[in-house]
């Protein structure tokens, strides 16, 4: 029993994919329930000014962390496959010590320049939180900083030895603890010794610091107890490749994640501040505009994140098996992997995006109270999460195969795209009569859409061997699920459901989610549609395990 504990386990394609995604989805499962009672402690104002410390937290994290993990998961991958022993473990101790001065730097900015960046979110405006406010928060947040690049960069180097599992739990480790400190620091601060919100809050945002340091003392635990096979011990042959190399190569690998994903994470931060400046020129009120600011940048978000979390656990099976693939130059592998990533996304999320818009109502009221404009975002803002996971999925796809100019022009276009179009349509919108918050979300879509096209188009143009056909042909099958789906929901919409009372919107929710999920499920069987996603030998596995009777 104790060496089952200690001993860490590879994972293949698609079971190294289900571990991450599971954890990833009870992780995100945990950050959608625990803003409820936060919600409710804080109040919209607190939720606000979480919510801006949070997208602050979130670029600067990428600047210091999200190029090395991935990078790292990468090269490990590839020096392990060619039996480089030393310079595996050389490039994950230097990007332990690129990490030191980076997570240093960047909390020594956080916490000179929080009040220009406070300023530059909410500008002059007042009647809501003010800037001094908004500036304690991000340097609260800043304090994370100080452990989540450490903890990533170990996680990275485990994923390239395709060993998600010890990954997956300290996601989870980590989510525990950090929900605890937010919920209990919180209430203990507002509820018990009469604090302000602004003091709950950030006693909540501690909460990334501690969970992260948890789970990076527990991930470290694990790699002493397993550091012959990672490579982590003495006694391991030289090899020639030189430092400087290995840098330059962390270098080229990196730098394109960081841009990337920092373009990611000012979508969210761009739109907040577009959408203030623009329903302002409007003609909203200082507090109705940070609750639709934030709920498009943060609070919708953190209710998307199931669906966008498949993304994520596809991601960290998906680069290295990609990046081994590609090294030996097994291009029908490569082929088949893209084209299996793409039916996963498009069968897992399609239904769960439509499932939520449906009952946006009851979903946003359970959340965070009864509120028709958050139930509009919400009912638009899961289909933003849809196409994030293609984007994220081809983008993630490009990376692994080194086209990274293919990835820039891809990412770079979406992001001005968006940026280009959100305030224009939020005023086109607002002149014929639509709400004019939506425009932002519409703006989002088309920006991702956009990053996709090229991606795919630019793959298919460099390798002629990489073809979608298999995608497209199952891609056309789900739609057949998916309008059965859209035809139940919306008779099952004849069912009343008071929105003010929790139990029914509890009860509405969970029952359609299994009418709608036996219904979907059902006919994606009928027409072997899971085979063709999954892989029949997969399945039939899954279904053995389940004790049901498959037939050979």
């Amino acid at each position: 029993m104790k060496d089952m504990w200690f001993k860490m386990k590879k994972s293949s394609f698609v079971e190294g994919t289900f571990i991450a995604t599971f954890a990833i989805i009870f992780v995100k499962i945990l950050g959608m329930l625990y803003v409820i009672p936060f919600y409710a402690i804080v109040g919209t104002s607190g939720a606000a000014l979480y919510a801006y410390a949070y997208n602050i937290y979130n670029i600067f994290l990428d600047i210091s962390i999200v190029g090395l993990p991935i990078a790292i998961s990468k090269i490990t991958n590839e020096y392990n496959t060619l039996k480089m022993y030393d310079a595996k473990k050389r490039a994950y101790n230097i990007a332990i010590n690129l990490m030191r001065f980076a997570s240093i730097a960047i909390f020594i900015i956080l916490i000179i320049f929080a009040k220009d960046i406070a300023y530059l979110i909410i500008g002059d405006l007042s009647g809501g939180n003010n800037i001094n406010d908004i500036a304690s928060v991000i340097r609260w947040i800043s304090l994370a900083i100080l452990v989540i690049p450490y903890l990533s960069v170990t996680k990275g180097y485990l994923q390239g030895h395709n060993i998600i599992n010890v990954s997956s739990i300290s996601n989870v480790l980590e989510q525990v603890i950090r929900i605890a400190i937010i919920l209990i620091g919180s209430f203990l601060a507002v509820k018990v010794f009469n604090g302000s919100y602004v003091l709950g809050v950030k006693i909540a945002l501690t909460g990334a610091f501690f969970g992260g340091l948890i789970a990076y003392l527990f991930v470290k635990y694990k790699m002493y107890k397993n550091k012959e096979e990672l490579s982590l011990n003495e006694n391991i042959i030289k090899d020639e490749i030189s430092n400087k190399d290995i840098i330059k190569k962390i270098a080229s690998y990196a730098i394109p994640y960081i841009i990337i994903n920092c373009i990611s994470s000012l979508y969210s931060f761009v739109d907040m501040i577009l959408v203030i400046k623009a329903l302002g020129i409007i003609g909203y009120d200082t507090v109705t505009l940070e609750f639709i600011a934030t709920s498009i940048s943060t609070w919708s978000t953190k209710i998307n994140m199931i669906i966008i979390s498949i993304a994520m656990g596809m991601t960290i099976s998906l680069i290295p098996s990609i990046v081994n693939s590609f090294t030996l130059k097994k291009w029908p592998l490569v082929n088949n992997k893209v084209n299996t990533s793409l039916k996963m996304i498009t069968f897992i999320s399609v239904p769960m995006a439509i499932g939520l818009s449906f009952l946006s109502k009851q979903v946003w009221a359970l959340f965070y109270g009864p509120n028709d404009i958050g139930a509009t975002i919400l009912s638009l803002s899961v289909f933003v999460g849809m196409f994030t996971n293609y984007f994220m999925i081809t983008s993630s796809i490009m990376q692994s195969i080194n086209s990274f100019k293919v990835v820039y022009i891809s990412t770079i276009s979406g992001f001005l795209l968006n940026a280009l179009l959100d305030i224009p349509l939020m005023l086109l919108f607002n002149y014929i009569g639509i709400p004019p918050y939506l425009g932002a979300l519409v703006a989002s879509i088309l920006g991702y859409i956009t990053s996709v096209l090229i991606s795919l188009l630019s793959l298919k143009k460099y390798q002629k061997e990489i073809n979608y056909q298999d995608f497209i042909k199952t891609g056309f099958k789900i739609l057949i699920p998916s309008l059965c789906l859209i035809l139940v929901l919306i008779v099952l919409k004849l069912i009343p459901c008071d929105i003010n009372s929790n139990f029914q919107n509890i009860l509405y929710v969970i029952f359609n989610a299994i009418i709608g999920a036996v219904v979907y499920l059902g006919v994606s069987f009928k027409l072997n549609i899971i085979n063709d996603v999954f892989g029949e030998n997969y399945v039939n596995k899954i279904l053995k395990k389940l004790n049901f009777r498959v037939k050979h």
